[in-house]
């Protein structure tokens, strides 16, 4: 097999950039309907700034070898729907065992976890805050603070993503929101429907 030549890739942390990548998307507040509780607010919202860019993300992928990594750059925008903090899709690894890891690099907001069975987990992360996703937790970003929040990120090559899940059970057990003291509260989901049996095995087993 041949030798993958090095790369570089210049980060711009005040515009929430990275360059020298290989691919990029954005994701507009009209193509997240469905994820917020409230979707009278977000009809709304939406009806008003639909084509602004919520969070967008840039990454460099070198290739999906096993053994090979991908990284890249995450910049997610303050705001709220309703009462519930702006959020990422997120997803769980299509290969359920691996990890990834963000590095925080601007802002202020949190990594919502959780397990196959529903357990929650919830790690904040600032600037130099590095938060590890072990293998087989869906994960999201949730973005709690009044500017740009920005993470680094980097995964095994060939782990893929599987955005799915979260619609499959309803959204996620737990939702974040603003607790009206300059902080946030984390509040169980009324339409989070539990995974089977069979589906928590297979992803235990995978």
């Amino acid at each position: 097999m041949p030798l993958i030549e090095p790369a570089r890739c210049q980060v711009d942390v005040a515009a929430g950039r990275m360059a020298g990548g290989t691919g990029a998307y954005r994701k507009r507040l009209a193509d997240l309907a469905g994820l917020y509780l409230d979707e009278t607010a977000f009809a709304a919202l939406a009806a008003l700034r639909g084509d602004e860019v919520v969070y967008e993300v840039g990454d460099f992928r070198p290739s999906e070898n096993p053994g090979d990594m991908i990284f890249g750059l995450t910049r997610m925008s303050p705001g709220k729907v309703g009462e519930e903090y702006f959020l990422t899709r997120g997803h769980i690894h299509a290969r359920a065992d691996r990890p990834e890891v963000y590095y925080g690099q601007a802002g202020h907001g949190l990594m919502l976890m959780e397990s196959p069975a529903g357990d929650t987990r919830i790690v904040e992360v600032g600037p130099q805050t590095i938060c590890y996703v072990p293998p087989r937790w869906i994960h999201r970003s949730v973005n709690t603070g009044t500017e740009d929040f920005v993470m680094m990120f980097a995964y095994p090559a060939d782990s893929g993503q599987d955005y799915d899940i979260i619609a499959r059970s309803g959204g996620m057990k737990t939702r974040i929101f603003d607790d009206g003291a300059g902080g946030w509260v984390a509040r169980d989901n009324a339409d989070y429907r539990p995974r089977s049996a069979v589906e928590i095995a297979a992803l235990m087993a995978a």
